[in-house]
């Protein structure tokens, strides 16, 4: 199933890098950009860009605890009797100088980074501009101390072409899901110029109107097919190239393992992302959806059951009537008390392995009462029984037949919650 106002929600709350640090990092660039002008650095400044992610749209908001970053290119004139080495080395020496970045500059082979107490940093990159010929662009190697061709705004501009053709930025939506992926679940490695590229040459012309990015469930199912499709028959690492400067290879940022396993988890994904599409019951496509994105994906959801639940009960209470508590009611009435919706949670999940259609061997699950950890058994928990509280609850697994099992399994449970309310409102 699509989901598609689940995901324009993940993308909201989750994924997209949310208004205050934009305009933090907007600040914070207007900033530079005013020191750098007014620096007695020598270079004779040709203007601003900002490139990378933040310029093509596809920022995310960091994992918890890293920091986000965007890149800032400052075109330059050629300074007699400099070497490259010496734009990055004087533009760092020069930062240095200033008190706000004294102790927030750092200096690395091709820009000086300044880090903002590890909630954001701002790469700032020297690009040459007309050394070599009109309108060339080199960037500076101060490891190799060499020039090398380079051309950030036909990039970017490049990008721009692919998501207008996807329609309603599918494009850039989904490369942010992409790159989301690959930051919550950490089981493989790709830059994200490298893993942009890849994604928008899965792209033409011709899927401008195309039905298949429709919407950013339709997008992302589609540009994962065609990326697993193109890497599939490509074993070994293939050469990609820089789309508007070929001579600049991006797939030397990974290594050959580093590839091999691109390739293998790419096909993973797409397997997912075509079952939680394809799946029919809404309340299981989320819980297939989650498998791919994590708990944080249709997060409301839960909410919104909870508040069924309340209402439900709330009802059956009468009308008019504070709603008993819901415990109570159990311990009164057993299973009777619940409402039929109690049951029908989307943040299930279904086992990752496969289920054994055939066989006679039964398994139940079992719980015993404890006072505390590793102490004696006080009584069997049964179904829907009401149990006191800071006692410790010990799972185990059984057959029906007696057999023993051996402790290669896992028991996974959660208290659930539902609150005290009016009827009238929850």
């Amino acid at each position: 199933m699509k989901l598609v106002t689940q995901f324009d929600e993940f993308l909201q709350n989750t994924v997209n890098l949310n208004a205050t640090r934009v305009s933090l990092l907007e600040d914070s660039v207007e900033t530079l950009k005013s020191v750098i002008r007014n620096s007695e650095w020598k270079p004779r400044v040709a203007g601003f860009s900002v490139q990378g992610s933040w310029a093509h749209k596809t920022i995310i908001r960091p994992v918890a605890g890293a920091a986000f970053d965007a890149d800032l290119v400052v075109f330059v004139h050629p300074v007699e009797g400099w070497e490259p080495k010496d734009y990055v080395n004087e533009l760092n020496a020069t930062l240095r100088e200033v008190a706000a970045y004294a102790d927030k500059t750092r200096r690395y082979s091709h820009c000086v980074t300044v880090e903002y107490a590890g909630e954001r940093k701002i790469d700032i990159a020297p690009c040459l501009v007309d050394r070599v010929s009109r309108n060339s662009f080199e960037v500076c190697n101060r490891d190799a101390n060499r020039y090398e061709m380079s051309n950030p705004d036909a990039y970017t501009s490049w990008l721009v072409d692919r998501n207008r053709w996807s329609g309603a930025n599918s494009f850039r939506k989904v490369t942010r899901l992409v790159k989301y992926l690959r930051d919550i679940k950490t089981t493989f490695t790709c830059p994200s110029v490298l893993l942009t590229t890849v994604l928008a040459e899965r792209m033409g012309q011709a899927d401008q109107g195309n039905g298949e990015f429709a919407d950013v469930p339709s997008a992302l199912r589609t540009l994962f097919q065609r990326l697993d499709d193109w890497l599939q028959p490509r074993i070994l690492k293939p050469r990609v190239g820089n789309p508007v400067l070929q001579q600049e290879v991006l797939s030397d940022l990974l290594t050959d393992d580093q590839y091999k396993n691109f390739r293998n988890k790419i096909s993973t994904y797409r397997g997912w992302i075509d079952d939680a599409y394809a799946e029919p019951d809404r309340a299981a496509s989320i819980v297939k959806w989650r498998r791919v994105f994590g708990d944080e994906f249709a997060k409301a959801v839960a909410v919104d059951e909870a508040r069924r639940v309340a209402v439900a009960v709330a009802a059956a209470d009468g009308p008019g009537g504070i709603v008993s508590d819901l415990v109570e009611k159990v311990r009164a009435l057993g299973r009777a008390a619940l409402p039929a919706v109690f049951g029908q949670f989307n943040y299930m999940k279904q086992p990752a392995w496969r289920r054994e259609l055939q066989g006679d061997l039964g398994v139940l699950l079992a719980a015993t009462l404890h006072g505390g950890k590793g102490k004696l058994v006080i009584r069997d928990v049964s179904p829907l029984s009401v149990l006191p509280k800071e006692f410790w609850l010990k799972f185990r697994v059984q057959t029906t037949v007696g057999l023993p099992l051996s402790g290669d399994y896992a028991v996974q449970w959660r208290v659930r919650a539902v609150q005290r309310s009016l009827q009238s409102g929850v």
